[in-house]
């Protein structure tokens, strides 16, 4: 299978997980915490299971790293090629009855992220990106309900940053420090993913992440966003790779052009 298979493959999944998270969230659900505190709910579970089946079933020899699996012990093997599924990240919005939540699916080969699948339900959004060995076999784009379009992160404006940070850390010291000096024209806070691709569309500048995120968080916007022309780096300006221990990231920045 080739690489705008794989990603059409992923981005059908990404989808079909949404529809399944948008059933839980219309019929109810309970929220429980897994071991780190973090929260899980049954949408969370059922799109894991339907992404993980599909992928193993079409790709099997391409590992799955899937966020509850993990959370559930289960051990990845190391592989120059895998799957990073997060099948409901900001699962904190979800429960709080926010739409700020996304399906990312992505696929990361020889410590890259190469490309990914967004989905944004209750927006009925979906991002696509594929980072090809060339710019011409390089695409991203956005479907909604008015079609598909390709999409390209912006230069930022001459009035300043639109920065995007995260609405669990809209308090955190360290943001104002990292904006000091630069040119900002207004801060939008939101949970998940969807910071990563509203850049990847165009509609913002620059979101700094401190807080604790996982490889699976990040693999699928990430691929979005560079394949639109943006960049997503480690705090010492190195582009975030994958294959880390424990599958985390370190504090990094997301810009566009």
């Amino acid at each position: 299978m080739d690489d705008p298979s794989l990603l059409t493959l992923a981005a059908d999944l990404a989808r079909r997980a949404g529809s399944v998270i948008l059933a839980v969230r219309a019929r109810g659900f309970e929220t429980r915490h897994k071991s780190d505190k973090s929260p899980v709910t049954e949408a969370d579970h059922a799109a894991e299971a339907l992404i993980c089946e599909a992928l193993r079933a079409a790709t099997p020899g391409i590992p799955v790293v899937a966020e509850e699996e993990m959370a559930g012990g289960h051990v990845a093997d190391e592989h120059h090629e895998y799957w990073l599924v997060d099948p409901l990240d900001g699962t904190r919005e979800f429960s709080a009855g926010r739409d700020e939540f996304t399906v990312n699916v992505g696929l990361v080969r020889d410590g890259r992220a190469v490309l990914g699948a967004v989905g944004v339900p209750a927006y009925g959004e979906l991002f696509g990106g594929l980072i090809g060995p060339t710019p011409a076999t390089t695409r991203a784009w956005k479907r909604s309900t008015s079609g598909e379009r390709a999409i390209r992160a912006r230069s930022p404006p001459a009035d300043g940053l639109h920065v995007f940070a995260s609405r669990h850390y809209a308090e955190d010291p360290r943001l104002e420090q990292f904006l000091q000096g630069r040119t900002v024209n207004s801060v939008t806070h939101m949970g998940s993913a969807l910071k990563i691709v509203r850049l990847a569309e165009g509609a913002g500048d620059l979101y700094p992440r401190f807080g604790r995120t996982m490889e699976w968080d990040t693999a699928a916007p990430q691929a979005v966003l560079e394949a639109a022309g943006g960049q997503v780096r480690g705090m010492d300006g190195t582009t975030l790779l994958y294959g880390k221990p424990g599958w985390e990231n370190p504090p990094f920045v997301c810009t566009g052009r």
